[in-house]
């Protein structure tokens, strides 16, 4: 099993991986810290103080997607919001979105599942995270919510308004910022990185496929909620688990039971819920737990279906 050539095999498809992360991960990086830049917590706000509530959900699920703030930079701004008297339904929509829909996940998946899948993520993701915060909305979980304020995360130290100079000063201002700021988060990431290139190669040369197959194939009904409540407690790295799921895949792995694995841990970490814990009643983190568990479970039939 242990021979010269397939660790060589294995060699080879550890680099590979480690490589397409590394530039996958520097070029997402760059491209969040310049959005923290042009975008600050305050315009945020801002923008979710409209008070029709369905555009405020809409809004709140769109703006979740498309910045980059991490579940400990998400709680200090939902508490931002809350004081800013932004409606609860946008707040609610952008808390779902923020973990399980931004730009890393989103170009990562295209990268390793292609656009077809990575389609049907973010559409019914984005259409879930409306459609409850609209729901717990009009059920009266506004209640929910402790007077409590949260510090800590992550503070716009620079952002484009604060920034001194002529327009392309500040542009290069900016740049030099975020590329700064791209190596020094994969600095702190690239043991997870190596983790996640490692696992893979190993799973891809020396796992039997079979095995995998009967485990967690398509034919197991139970395989996807099975792997969203194992990924829930989890605190499962984007980063790590995405290329270990597209070598489990075609090791004949269902593609839904890793979506749901790594959504359960993405989307509810020990981390994020302990913050929420600190806002919200316990009803409202029971209900958004389940709301996680829900949209894992749902989008990896979903993806078994499609794929």
């Amino acid at each position: 099993m242990f021979t010269s050539e397939t660790l060589i095999h294995a060699g080879q498809t550890f680099l590979m991986l480690f490589g397409e992360l590394f530039g996958l991960f520097i070029g997402i990086s760059f491209l969040v810290a310049l959005l923290q830049i042009y975008i600050s917590q305050e315009r945020i706000k801002k923008i979710l103080t409209t008070p029709r509530k369905g555009l405020n959900s809409v809004l709140g699920a769109l703006l979740g997607a498309v910045t980059p703030f991490c579940s400990c930079s998400t709680i200090p701004v939902l508490v931002g919001l809350f004081k800013s008297g932004a409606p609860f339904c946008g707040a609610v929509s952008f808390l779902l979105t923020s973990p399980i829909l931004n730009p890393a996940i989103i170009t990562l998946m295209l990268a390793f599942f292609g656009i077809k899948a990575t389609l049907v993520f973010t559409v019914f993701t984005f259409a879930f995270a409306v459609v409850m915060g609209l729901i717990l909305d009009a059920a009266g979980y506004e209640k929910e919510i402790k007077n409590v304020s949260v510090r800590g995360g992550h503070q716009d130290g620079v952002c484009w308004e604060n920034m001194q100079g002529t327009f392309w000063q500040k542009q290069l201002q900016a740049f030099k910022i975020s590329i700064k700021d791209a190596f020094g988060l994969f600095k702190g990431v690239v043991l997870y990185l190596i983790l996640g290139a490692g696992i893979g190669a190993f799973i891809y040369e020396f796992v039997p496929t079979d095995l995998l197959a009967n485990f967690a194939g398509a034919g197991n009904l139970w395989a996807v909620p099975l792997a969203a409540v194992v990924g829930i407690p989890m605190y499962i790295r984007t980063e790590t688990m995405i290329p270990i799921a597209s070598i489990l895949i075609s090791k004949g792995v269902a593609p839904g039971v890793m979506i749901a694995l790594i959504l359960g841990g993405a989307g509810a970490s020990i981390p994020e819920v302990s913050l929420l814990g600190s806002i919200f009643k316990k009803k409202m983190v029971i209900t958004f737990v389940l709301c996680i568990f829900a949209v894992a479970t749902i989008t990896g039939y979903i993806f078994n279906f499609v794929m």
